[in-house]
C-alpha cells in the first residue's frame, strides 16, 4: 500500500514554495526546518492557497528563523493581519526567539524537543519531525483523517473518532521516507480523496480502499453536527483628525485578536443584549453607520456597529508610528505610518466602512 502511494507522490506531489519535492531529495537536497516550522504554523485552520502570499512575504522578510527572531513584534503582527489566530502569531515570535536563545538557533530535531517550544502542539511537532527531520511520526490533519475514514470504512463520525484514525494512520507510517509519506497522504486527500465527488477511478489506494468497495467513500467521514454559532456585537469608534491621522489601540497580548491594531470599542456581548454603553474615546462630531462590519470567528458570529469622526480631537494624545502603540496602548497614527493592511480582518472591514463614509461626506 504504501509503495504504490510513494510512486505517485513521486509524480504527482504539489508543489509548494515550503516543500521540498522528491526530485530534489533524490538530488541530496534536505527541507529546512525554519520553512518547514513556519508552513506549518500558517498552515492551521488556513487555506494552502492562503498561506502561500504570506508565505512568500515572511520569507522575504524574514529568510531564517534569526531574523524573524529579531524582528519587531508590530512589524510581524501586521505581516500576520488576515491569517487569523493572532495568537499563533504571538508564539511565533517566542517560539523564533527561544530557538536562538535555548538552542543556538536549530530546531530540536525530535518530537519531544519540538513540543517543548512555544506553539509548537503535537500535530505540529509530529509535522516538522517527519517532514523536516524524516523521523517516523504520524501526521494527521483533516485531509488524513479523511483518507483513513475511506480507506478502512471507518462511519463513527468525527471528532469522536479522531483517536481511531490516527491509531490507523500509524499504522502505515513507514521507517522509510516518513516526511514524505506524510505529504503523500495529505496530497492524496487534497486532490484525489476531496471531501465531494472523490476520484476513486485514479486513486493509488483504490483496490485497498474498503469504502471504495462498499459505495460509501462520498459519505465518508461522517461528522456529529456542529451547534449554532452564536452572534456577539459591539462598537468601534474611528476617528480621523488633522491631516488623516486615525486614532488606533493595541489589544492587550492575552485573549481573542490580542496584540493587534484596532480601533477603541466597547466589549462584544451576545446580540440578544443591548449594545454597551460606551463614550467616545476623544470629542469629534461622532456618527453611527448605517451598515455593519460583519465578520465570523471560529466559535461566534460578530456584527459591529461603527462610529465614524471626521475631526477627532487629538490634544491630549501621543501622535505615534502603528508599530510604536504598547500593548493596551492608544494614539493618534499619522497615515504615512498606518496601512490598513496592518489591522485584523474585522477591523479592516470597519475602517473600509468608515473611509468610504469620510470620503462621502
Amino acid at each position: 500500500m504504501s509503495a504504490a502511494l510513494m510512486d505517485w507522490y513521486d509524480v504527482h506531489a504539489r508543489d509548494l514554495p515550503w516543500r521540498v519535492g522528491p526530485a530534489d531529495r533524490e538530488a541530496g537536497v534536505v527541507p529546512d526546518p525554519y520553512r518547514v516550522w513556519l508552513s506549518e504554523i500558517m498552515l492551521q485552520q488556513t487555506t494552502v492557497a492562503a498561506v502561500k502570499e504570506y508565505f512568500a512575504r515572511f520569507t522575504t522578510l524574514w529568510p531564517d528563523v534569526g531574523a524573524l527572531a529579531g524582528a519587531e513584534d508590530g512589524a510581524v503582527m501586521g505581516e500576520w493581519a488576515g491569517l487569523g489566530y493572532y495568537a499563533r502569531a504571538r508564539n511565533l515570535l517566542k517560539c523564533a526567539r527561544a530557538v536562538v536563545a535555548e538552542h543556538g538557533g536549530r530546531f530540536p530535531d525530535t518530537r519531544e524537543g519540538l513540543m517543548s517550544l512555544p506553539g509548537i502542539g503535537p500535530y505540529t511537532a509530529s509535522a516538522i519531525s517527519a517532514i523536516a527531520f524524516d523521523r517516523p511520526e504520524t501526521v494527521v490533519d483533516g485531509n488524513v483523517e479523511r483518507v483513513m475514514a475511506r480507506l478502512f470504512d471507518i462511519h463513527a463520525p468525527l471528532p469522536g473518532s479522531k483517536k481511531e484514525l490516527t491509531a490507523l494512520a500509524a499504522r502505515l507510517t513507514p521507517e522509510a521516507r516518513p516526511g514524505d509519506h506524510a505529504q503523500a497522504v495529505m496530497d492524496l486527500g487534497a486532490t484525489i480523496c476531496t471531501p465531494r465527488s472523490p476520484a476513486c477511478g485514479i486513486c493509488p489506494l483504490r483496490e485497498p480502499c474498503l469504502a471504495r468497495r462498499a459505495g460509501t467513500a462520498a459519505e465518508l467521514p461522517k461528522k456529529t453536527p456542529k451547534k449554532a454559532k452564536p452572534v456577539r456585537h459591539g462598537i468601534v469608534f474611528v476617528a480621523r483628525g488633522a491631516g488623516g491621522a486615525v486614532l488606533l489601540e493595541r489589544r492587550v497580548e492575552s485573549g481573542l485578536l490580542g496584540g493587534t491594531l484596532s480601533w477603541p470599542g466597547t466589549a462584544w456581548v451576545d446580540v440578544s443584549e443591548p449594545l454597551p454603553d460606551s463614550e467616545p474615546p476623544v470629542p469629534g462630531d461622532w456618527r453611527l453607520l448605517e451598515a455593519e462590519a460583519l465578520h465570523t470567528f471560529t466559535h461566534f458570529h460578530l456584527k459591529l456597529t461603527v462610529a465614524v469622526s471626521g475631526n477627532g480631537a487629538i490634544a491630549g494624545l501621543e501622535t505615534l508610528r502603528a508599530a510604536e502603540i504598547p500593548p493596551g496602548g492608544r494614539a493618534f497614527v499619522a497615515p504615512a505610518s498606518f496601512r490598513p493592511s496592518d489591522l485584523p480582518t474585522v477591523m479592516r472591514k470597519a475602517f473600509d466602512l468608515a473611509r468610504h463614509a469620510f470620503d462621502t461626506a
